[in-house]
């Protein structure tokens, strides 16, 4: 009778360790690439969601400028026409139309910009609202004629 053995080698194994640890690490880099990422996805859709926020606000104003329109702070209260949000910013902080900082925005800012523009031969305006956080940014532009007016 003959006895024949089956398994691996020692060779064998430390091929199959080495091909294994090799492969795992491969894993490892993707999965930490992407949870990297991740993080900077969030960002970017928080900025984008604030100058969304922000540029809908300022396109549900009057066209026509409106006596008053004056707010203190980072209040937009007292905004009641377009022209009012030109040169509105924030540092470091997002605030309710009333000037009250939201806590959980702490860290991003926004800029507003409204501009008398001609769009197709009609006098219109251009508002451009940027958000921002460290050194990333979302910029915006929406535009606004005066029908209606």
């Amino acid at each position: 009778m003959s006895s024949s053995q089956r398994g691996f080698s020692l060779v064998e194994m430390i091929l199959a360790i080495v091909i294994l640890g090799v492969g795992i690490a491969g894993v490892m880099l993707a999965f930490s690439t992407t949870n990297r990422g991740s993080a900077d996805a969030l960002v970017q859709r928080q900025m984008l969601a604030i100058a969304e926020g922000q540029l809908e606000e300022v396109l549900s104003r009057p066209y026509l400028p409106v006596s008053g329109g004056a707010s203190a702070g980072c209040a937009r209260d007292g905004f009641n026409d377009l022209d009012d949000y030109n040169g509105y910013a924030t540092s470091g902080q997002i605030c309710t139309i009333d000037g009250l900082a939201v806590a959980s925005l702490n860290g991003y800012s926004v800029r507003v910009v409204v501009a008398a523009d001609t769009l197709g031969g009609v006098a219109a305006k251009r508002i451009t609202v940027t958000a921002s956080r460290s050194s990333d940014s979302v910029q915006l532009v929406g535009w606004r004629t005066g029908y209606g007016s």
